[in-house]
């Protein structure tokens, strides 16, 4: 069919080429909505996460909310999104000289959407004013979602969707703002990867947690578990750097064999013909034997390691075999190839 080959929908003729530029405009364009949403969708958990199991509890996971958290404690007529705002804008023309304008525009949405979005669902979730400026979690949604004799059970929900939303964020080449910027920096010239540059930028903050609310500075009154928030906010830090990089890179579903058998063309129908993969041939030398054989290259998926296992028991079991992760598979068949500008969270 040629670009000026007419099709009908009714009785009315088309030009194929038009449906099909309509049709790619169209998927262009849900490209882009999808990607917005997800971006706001991302800051929306991230927010909820520090609203209802991160503030309540002085928890100081790092980042430019953390600091927010610990300058509410020093002014607390100021919410924890108001500091974020006055933290961000500085970070958002960073980012926005840094990255470039199409990557600047989404950091500015999300980096605006969240602390808006953290005070409006503060105000929701406490019954008063004053309620908001104590962030007392006997008074979280009425009490029915107080936690203060379960803080790591606070802690670990709140870590989690902290990754899940950054991840989310971060996947559409966004960000939340924040430290998350001083990240990208240090993964952009310094090689460090996303999550350890999220880690190394978090620790500051949670000096600074320690100093204000553990040991009282500025505030006067020392909390007397200042020490044990302190630690229960190192958890959080990393249990969420650990789901960002899974949101990022995935869990390592592949698994690496190399294979030494005397059975060759056997094992490599299986592999061909029932596994429906290739492999490679490595030649290699016997230390002991100095005798030079092939040995087998394979990856393959994580649930079809038993079925190799058995297979190769069954042609050879002298067989030598290793199994191994392999945490990143690029080509056909596995991931395709990260983009230049790609985060590495790993």
């Amino acid at each position: 069919m040629s670009k000026y080959s007419i099709i009908k929908i009714g009785n009315i003729p088309i030009r194929y080429c038009s449906v099909m530029k309509s049709f790619m405009k169209a998927q262009k364009m849900w490209k882009l909505v999808r990607s917005w949403l997800l971006i706001f969708l991302g800051c929306s958990i991230m927010g909820t996460a520090f609203v209802l199991f991160i503030n309540p509890y002085n928890f100081v996971p790092g980042g430019v909310y953390g600091m927010a958290i610990v300058l509410h404690n020093i002014f607390p007529s100021v919410q924890v999104g108001t500091f974020g705002y006055m933290f961000d804008i500085p970070l958002m023309i960073t980012a926005v000289l840094i990255f470039g304008g199409k990557f600047g525009a989404r950091t500015i949405a999300a980096a605006a959407y969240t602390p808006g979005f953290m005070n409006l669902l503060t105000t929701l979730v406490y019954p008063s004013a004053e309620a908001v400026e104590s962030l007392d979690p006997a008074l979280l949604l009425g009490g029915n979602l107080n936690l203060s004799n379960d803080l790591l059970v606070a802690g670990l929900l709140g870590s989690i969707l902290i990754g899940v939303g950054m991840g989310i964020v971060v996947r559409q080449q966004a960000t939340t703002g924040g430290t998350d910027i001083v990240a990208m920096l240090l993964n952009k010239y310094c090689g460090i990867k996303f999550s350890n540059g999220v880690l190394y930028a978090d620790g500051f903050v949670v000096l600074a947690g320690l100093l204000v609310i553990g040991f009282g500075l500025f505030v006067g009154a020392p909390d007397p578990s200042g020490w044990l928030l302190t630690i229960y906010s190192l958890l959080i830090i990393y249990a969420s750097s650990r789901v960002l990089a899974y949101m990022l890179d995935g869990a390592s579903y592949d698994k690496l064999l190399f294979i030494i058998s005397d059975h060759h063309e056997e094992l490599k129908r299986f592999i061909l013909e029932d596994l429906e993969r290739s492999a490679t041939y490595i030649r290699a030398r016997g230390m002991y034997t100095d005798a030079e054989r092939d040995m087998i290259f394979l990856v393959i998926s994580r649930k079809e390691v038993r079925q190799v296992q058995q297979k190769i028991k069954k042609l050879d079991p002298r067989a030598f075999v290793v199994v191994t992760d392999a945490y990143d598979t690029y080509g056909e068949g596995f991931k395709a190839f990260p983009e230049d500008d790609a985060l590495q969270a790993e």
